[in-house]
């Protein structure tokens, strides 16, 4: 039934989108995502979709407005060229973290862009690593929720980790940190933070022993790379041996790359949900992993209507 499967991509993350043809054996679709002089977007589907099983991979990273934009335009033009089913493919789910009202008179945005994406036409949703959990229930159509845990596991066990202790960097990632130290039959400590503003944080304590000790800090995605970067110190402060980070989504926004190399981090492994763009280069710290056949073997199981949450039993 692969030849009724259609993958399009963006302009988000083409690579990506590659890999994960080459994993299916497919060629990307070919599709034209421009813009008119004026900033507006322009998409036309250059064949033939009508009755087919189509997933338009684009991540919501940065320009996230444009590229939400060109996500919808491209829903809609699928949707209006009879496609048979839309899945919509966003590795990194933009606006993730503005999914609930902490504030007087504030938007719940996650919820706003779910709206859209159903709004837009879209049938299904596969995402990855979404910052809360609760962001599948934003949406009224089906919603797969991958994990880049099987992919940074592989990578960890093939190094030479001693007395490793994976350290949740705020209270929020305490299930994602335990999960992994579960797995990695490693320890467990909690960094209690105190955010001061926006992209602010202060650290406070450590809650358990990194003395002599390998530390892995482990967070959904590094924006700012302020909560990991005060991490690390914090850890190295109380005695770890070697400090490591790790995260699914490398935003690495503003003054990130200069705190990654300013900071004790040995190495920062990320994936490649968010295009990198050259970052790897400009922080030497930085070990890109790809969760391309992940998110090929989902799209796979998805179009052949097999269970999907096996993946990650």
């Amino acid at each position: 039934m692969l030849n009724e499967l259609k993958l399009i991509s963006g302009n988000s993350n083409i690579p990506l989108a590659k890999e994960i043809c080459d994993h299916l054996g497919i060629a990307l679709g070919a599709a034209t995502v421009s813009a008119f002089s004026d900033g507006e977007i322009l998409v036309r589907i250059e064949e033939n979709v009508r009755g087919m099983d189509v997933f338009v991979v684009q991540s919501c990273s940065d320009p996230v407005n444009k590229n939400i934009m060109e996500l919808l335009i491209m829903i809609d033009a699928l949707k209006r060229s009879s496609a048979r089913r839309i899945t919509a493919v966003i590795p990194y789910y933009g606006y993730a973290r503005q999914d609930r009202k902490d504030q007087p008179r504030v938007p719940v945005t996650a919820k706003l862009v779910a709206d859209l994406i159903t709004t837009a036409g879209a049938d299904k949703v596969l995402t990855m690593d979404l910052h809360a959990g609760q962001i599948q229930g934003f949406f009224n159509i089906p919603v797969d929720h991958l994990y880049a845990t099987p992919v940074i596991l592989n990578y960890l066990r093939a190094m030479d980790l001693k007395d490793l202790v994976v350290v949740s960097p705020d209270a929020g990632g305490v299930e994602r940190a335990r999960a992994f130290a579960k797995r990695l039959n490693a320890n467990l400590a909690i960094i209690d933070k105190r955010r001061e503003g926006p992209n602010q944080a202060k650290i406070m304590n450590i809650i358990g022993d990194v003395d002599s000790r390998d530390v892995l800090l482990l967070d959904d995605m590094i924006d700012t790379a302020g909560t990991i970067a005060q991490g690390a110190q914090a850890c190295a402060d109380k005695g770890a041996r070697r400090v490591l980070a790790g995260c699914s989504h490398a935003v690495l926004s503003g003054p990130a790359l200069q705190r990654l190399n300013d900071s004790v981090i040995d190495q920062v492994i990320v994936t490649n949900t968010i295009p990198m763009a050259g970052k790897d280069q400009v922080c030497k710290k930085i070990k890109v992993l790809s969760v391309a056949p992940l998110l090929g073997e989902a799209i796979r199981r998805i179009h052949n209507e097999e269970s999907v949450s096996s993946l990650f039993v």
